[in-house]
């Protein structure tokens, strides 16, 4: 069976990465998201083991004597983390795996795993990223001030990835996005291992 690829996507808040991502599911069962570890209370409406794995921070920090993660972060008081046996077991299934990191956990997966294929969402304009955080509904004027400061520094780090997807038409994004996918898909290596007993025939 032909090995998935891991793919490392990013962007700031508000670009709109989490509906791209879930509307590209939808359209394909051969990609799965890595669903992370936290430390955090489950918020209404949430479930574990879909939206988050949620433990004890005692069971967390075991997991990080015990190398568990492929990366994690403290985030406040909470920690998040990606569990390293989970990605390889579904990219040795032949799944293409999706980590929705920030730029510093796209660094850390880097070095752990360098033929992991990275992506970078942007809005096109500073004017939209404020005006689709404004039209969520759920912050003050102060957080997004706050949001739109970090977005600036996060969005600086675009260059450090492979691929860059600008979101102003949402359709055209998402076939760009999942453009990525089928072409890496193509590859004489993966198609190799996944028709060969077509190319064994072919050639005989």
């Amino acid at each position: 069976m032909a090995k998935g690829t891991l793919y490392v996507v990013s962007a700031p808040s508000g670009a709109g990465k989490t509906s791209l991502v879930k509307a590209m599911l939808e359209q394909d069962s051969e990609i799965v998201v890595s669903v992370s570890h936290t430390t955090r209370d489950m918020r209404p409406g949430e479930v574990d083991g879909v939206d988050y794995n949620f433990v004890s921070m005692d069971q967390f920090n075991q997991m990080i004597e015990d190398a568990d993660f492929l990366e994690f972060a403290e985030v406040f008081t909470n920690k998040y983390g990606t569990s390293q046996r989970w990605v390889e077991t579904q990219l040795a299934q032949g799944k293409d795996v999706i980590l929705e990191i920030d730029w510093q956990g796209a660094q850390q997966i880097r070095r752990l795993m360098p033929d992991c294929l990275s992506i970078f969402i942007l809005p096109p304009s500073r004017d939209v990223l404020e005006q689709r955080l404004k039209g969520r509904g759920t912050d003050s004027d102060e957080v997004i001030g706050l949001r739109m400061s970090e977005a600036a520094s996060e969005m600086s780090h675009y260059p450090e990835y492979d691929y860059l997807v600008i979101n102003d038409n949402f359709d055209t994004a998402l076939k760009e996005l999942h453009g990525i996918f089928l072409s890496q898909r193509m590859k004489i290596d993966r198609q190799k291992d996944h028709y060969h007993d077509l190319l064994v025939s072919l050639l005989s």
